[in-house]
């Protein structure tokens, strides 16, 4: 099959299914905090003694714009700005505690930004200090945080090893000077060496690099140095990220122009060339753009297909309940899901007028319950097992597709179970959107709402 003609035709405007349904077809564009605590409530007296509950903060800011970022950030200087966003934390934190009515059993926690390395190892104390005093910490508790290598200091890593982290995922991109003054994010070889060995030195178990390909003036030539640099330092994951360009979301993109970036084409030839470097290397590919050496949880979560993704990404803790705390946080109670306030400066107002910052949100049907499972299933296991009910939410045209994919060695029919190919995951996110209704119902256009699926 010609993996490149496949390219052409499947890579359209696609979501990264890291919920179902994804956020622009939520209903609701204020949901009723009173609608969305009783389904934290009742998600949480399910799977509170069993699953334990994650937890994900959103520190937004950062010192400097890296213009290809997509995140929801704030830029500043001035480091006023902490104590009052980790008060907002705490508040935002007391709230849900009310509505728990006893002790979370906390199994997860990621902070991401923004640079939560902006924040000092003295806040990041006191904010732990206080979630550790009102929870129970889970047995192998998992904890993780996104540092920048050039303004993670040894202080930092040492405050998160006493607070109970053993992961930590570097944001690299690449290594290239060029391309780095181009993203705004010039970060040289030797920070990125000194965080890494920092972080092991003091017992972080897991060290991940953020790469992205498809950036400005990147060629073969420029990923191949930067997979060599890392082999150098051998992380035990890698995320290997498509570049979005989504500039109407980003304007920090317009900084650079699209005849900057490597055609599509090319593009997918800069990932085929980074990924056999790095399986030569000893790293096993992960699902979508995720790459780990032997002995690593996540790998290893995926052999045993215990595997889960959240809007966290892939992770080997499969709770029911993710809390979401920060201005931009997206929280998942199984049976909905909210998002809070965008801007931090509303988020805090938010915080202490009502002691909660929601925005958007959804309930979820019996009919999203179930296709939530089967993208899950799909994303996670690289296979579906079509029951009845699952049958009956495709149209003859959906059927057609699959038989379609089928054709093109994409994924495999037989006794009522779709399996992707090794090949075919390549298109996992375009199998995904045969399944999804909230999708196929929409009429709004897919350009202007998601990055390209490959």
């Amino acid at each position: 099959m010609d993996t490149n003609k496949l390219i052409k035709k499947y890579n359209i405007p696609a979501p990264r299914y890291t919920s179902y349904p994804t956020v622009p077809f939520w209903q609701q564009e204020q949901i009723a905090s009173n609608d969305w605590f009783e389904a934290v409530k009742k998600t949480f007296d399910i799977s509170n003694d069993t699953e334990g509950v994650s937890l994900y903060l959103h520190m937004p800011f950062c010192e400097k714009l890296c213009t290809y970022c997509g995140c929801n950030k704030r830029i500043t200087v001035n480091h006023r700005v902490e104590e009052p966003y980790i008060e907002a934390l705490m508040k935002e934190w007391d709230t849900y505690l009310k509505v728990f009515g006893s002790k979370p059993n906390i199994k997860e926690v990621h902070i991401g930004g923004g640079t939560p390395t902006f924040f000092s190892p003295e806040n990041y104390m006191k904010l732990f200090g206080y979630i550790q005093s009102t929870s129970n910490y889970m047995e192998g508790f998992d904890f993780s945080f996104e540092g920048h290598p050039n303004n993670t200091t040894y202080e930092h890593l040492k405050a998160f090893k006493e607070l109970g982290f053993t992961r930590v995922s570097y944001g690299v991109q690449d290594f290239d000077l060029k391309v780095q003054q181009t993203i705004n994010r010039i970060q040289p070889y030797e920070n990125v060496k000194r965080a890494t060995e920092d972080a092991r030195s003091l017992g972080f178990t897991s060290v991940n690099f953020d790469l992205v390909y498809g950036l400005p003036f990147q060629s073969i030539e420029v990923i191949e140095n930067t997979i060599r640099k890392v082999s150098e330092l051998m992380p035990d994951r890698i995320a290997f990220y498509s570049y979005a360009h989504v500039p109407w979301v980003s304007p920090g993109q317009r900084a650079y122009t699209e005849a900057d970036l490597p055609s599509d084409d090319y593009k997918r030839a800069l990932y085929e060339r980074g990924k056999s470097m790095l399986l030569e290397l000893g790293y096993e590919e992960i699902g979508m753009d995720h790459f780990a050496l032997d002995g690593d949880k996540l790998l290893q979560a995926h052999k045993d297909r215990t595997i889960h993704r959240n809007f966290m990404g892939y992770t080997t803790n499969n709770t029911e309940l993710l809390v979401g705390l920060g201005c931009s946080s997206i929280s998942d109670a199984k049976i909905a899901y909210a998002q809070n306030i965008k801007k931090v400066e509303d988020y805090q107002k938010a915080i202490e007028a009502d002691s909660h910052a929601l925005t958007k949100g959804h309930l979820l049907n019996d009919s999203d319950l179930l296709l939530k499972q089967a993208i899950l299933d799909l994303i996670c296991k690289e296979e579906l097992v079509l029951t009845n009910e699952i049958k009956s939410t495709l149209t003859d045209d959906d059927w057609n597709k699959l038989k379609d994919f089928q054709a093109e060695e994409v994924l495999a029919i037989h006794d009522d179970k779709v399996s992707m190919t090794e090949m075919g995951m390549t298109f996992i996110r375009n199998v995904c959107m045969v399944f999804d209704q909230r999708l196929k119902d929409s009429q709004r256009e897919r350009g202007n709402l998601f990055s390209k699926s490959i």
